[in-house]
C-alpha cells in the first residue's frame, strides 16, 4: 500500500491545487479518493450515527480552507487533521459520554445477547479508550498512518503519540483477552 502513496500524493497535490483555484470537479475527485478513509476514522471517533455529518463538515472546511493550505503539506494528512478537529468540535458540542458515541453500546449493556462478531468485540475494546487514545490507535494501527503522520494529524508530539498508542494497545488487548471491561 505504501508503494503507491507517492503517486497518490502527487495526484492529491495536483487536484488540491486545482480545487484551491475553485475547480469543483477536482475537489469532488479528492472527496471520492479520501471519503472512505475519513468516514472509517470518524466512525470510531464519533460513532456510526454521527460520522457522516462530521465527515461532511470536515469536507466543507477543507473546501473553504484549500486556498490557505500549505502546498508542501500532504493532502491526506491535512484532511485527516481537519476531520480530527471536526470530530473534537462535534464531541464538545454534543457533550455525549464516550460510550454513547457508539451505536453498539446497547449490545454491550444487554448481557442476554450472545457475543457479537469480531468487529463488535474490537469496537467494545476501543470503547475503553478515551477519544485521543482511540484516535491515535485507529490512525496508527487501523489506518496505516506512520506514528509521525498520526502525531501531525492529532497535533501532538511524536513521543506522546507513541506512548499513547502503546497504552491504548495494552488496554485493548486486556479487554479482548477478557481481563478488563
Amino acid at each position: 500500500m505504501r508503494a503507491t502513496m507517492p503517486q497518490r500524493d502527487d495526484d492529491d497535490a495536483h487536484l488540491a491545487r486545482l480545487a484551491a483555484r475553485g475547480d469543483g470537479g477536482a475537489f469532488d475527485r479528492l472527496v471520492l479518493l479520501h471519503e472512505a478513509r475519513v468516514r472509517s476514522f470518524l466512525i470510531r471517533i464519533v460513532g456510526r450515527a454521527d460520522a457522516d455529518d462530521v465527515a461532511q463538515e470536515a469536507f466543507v472546511k477543507a473546501w473553504v480552507g484549500l486556498p490557505r493550505r500549505r502546498e508542501d503539506a500532504a493532502f491526506g494528512a491535512w484532511l485527516m487533521r481537519i476531520a480530527w478537529t471536526a470530530a473534537l468540535d462535534h464531541l464538545r458540542k454534543t457533550r455525549r459520554a464516550q460510550a454513547r458515541d457508539f451505536a453498539w453500546q446497547e449490545l454491550r449493556e444487554d448481557h442476554s445477547r450472545p457475543p457479537g462478531t469480531a468487529q463488535i468485540e474490537v469496537e467494545r475494546a476501543l470503547a475503553v479508550l478515551d477519544v485521543a487514545e482511540r484516535a491515535a490507535l485507529v490512525l496508527s494501527e487501523g489506518h496505516g498512518w506512520s506514528h509521525s503522520e498520526a502525531a501531525e494529524i492529532l497535533q501532538m508530539p511524536l513521543g506522546t503519540l507513541k506512548s499513547m498508542v502503546r497504552r491504548a494497545k495494552a488496554k485493548v488487548l486486556a479487554v479482548l483477552d477478557g481481563g478488563a471491561e
